[in-house]
């Protein structure tokens, strides 16, 4: 009870002097900026401590530690009055045992969820922007916790900032022009299964999508960048929509300033990356897509991925750039234009 009062404590807390920001009517101010400013290192690592702690277990899909993720993800958005998109107290999309089970690499899940959330658009409603991150990971094996802080707690925590940010922005009468759809799904780690439940069994229409930025491991840094540590890895921005990978460099360009690595955005490449994490659902049903990774380092998939290596600064700084992309995106006039389909 205690741990479960403090949860809602903070949640409270973090909703006050979150609230307290006014916004002046001024149309010389960037409120895309403005906004941008309550993604915040101490709030990031206040969230992942707790979502990425040996209480919840590795959050393996279907298992109990999975149903305390889902449950503080979705007190949180209760607590910051973020709707559901399913109406009233349901912000759980059931993902059956069965579904899970049929598509999975041999393993017997359990029924799971994914978690959704929603702030609908003033403008352009119909038209969603997703953004969207993994909530489970390996759970416990061999009597050892997988934490998954940057896989991907790190995500998850992210969307939770960005919803945030972009709250802020509707109760100041700045909201999105299109609705945001804040996703968090189940079952990445057994196949990407929860965002293969939710492509085939879409709250929204797929044709009314207008793309999916996806968040999957931004706390890190890898060997590659030891000395250079102001990067994030884009892989998939131009691969349907030229308009989307204009729109992600310009962004970066006049808010952030992170070196972007297309690496692994390369066809050639051996990793694969693009086939391995839960944009690609939406990109096979030619939904423009951008993942947002760090690479791999030596804790990935090891019981050491945990909160106290996560570099919370590089971690806010990251969050803010798919923030501001996703701001961009949502209010410009015109949809983004998927000039690449079938190429």
């Amino acid at each position: 009870m205690k741990k479960i009062l403090y949860t809602f404590g903070l949640f409270f807390l973090m909703a006050c002097s979150s609230s307290q920001n006014a916004y002046k009517e001024d149309k010389n101010t960037d409120y895309a900026a403005k906004f941008a400013e309550t993604i915040t290192a101490e709030n990031l690592k206040t969230h992942l401590y707790i979502f990425a702690s040996d209480e919840f277990e590795g959050r393996n899909t279907g298992e109990p530690g999975q149903k305390k993720a889902i449950q503080y993800l979705k007190d949180f958005y209760v607590s910051q009055g973020i709707a559901s998109p399913l109406g009233g107290d349901n912000y759980y999309q059931e993902v059956p045992a069965e579904f899970l089970n049929k598509n999975s690499r041999g393993t017997t899940l359990k029924d799971s969820e994914n978690v959704l959330a929603f702030i609908k658009g003033t403008e352009k409603p119909d038209e969603i922007v997703v953004i969207s991150a993994h909530l489970d990971h390996e759970g416990v094996k061999n009597g050892e916790i997988y934490n998954g802080a940057d896989d991907d707690g790190s995500g998850s925590m992210a969307i939770l900032e960005i919803a945030e940010a972009f709250k802020e922005a509707a109760k100041a009468g700045k909201g999105p022009k299109r609705s945001v759809l804040f996703l968090h799904v189940t079952g990445e780690e057994k196949g990407l299964l929860g965002s293969k439940y939710y492509t085939e069994n879409p709250i929204f229409p797929l044709e009314n999508t207008v793309c999916d930025l996806n968040i999957d491991m931004i706390g890190r840094i890898d060997d590659a960048h030891k000395t250079d540590p102001n990067y994030i890895y884009l892989i998939g921005a131009d691969k349907l929509s030229t308009e989307l990978h204009q729109v992600s460099e310009s962004v970066n360009t006049k808010y952030t300033n992170i070196n972007l690595d297309y690496t692994y955005n390369d066809e050639n490449d051996p990793n694969r990356f693009y086939y391995r994490s839960d944009h690609y659902n939406f990109a096979k049903h030619n939904i423009p897509v951008i993942f947002y990774f760090n690479g791999t380092h030596e804790d990935y998939h090891k019981p050491s991925d945990t909160p106290d290596k996560i570099e919370y600064e590089l971690l806010a700084k990251r969050t803010r750039l798919v923030f501001h992309t996703a701001w961009e995106i949502a209010n410009r006039e015109t949809r983004l234009i998927v000039d690449k389909a079938g190429k």
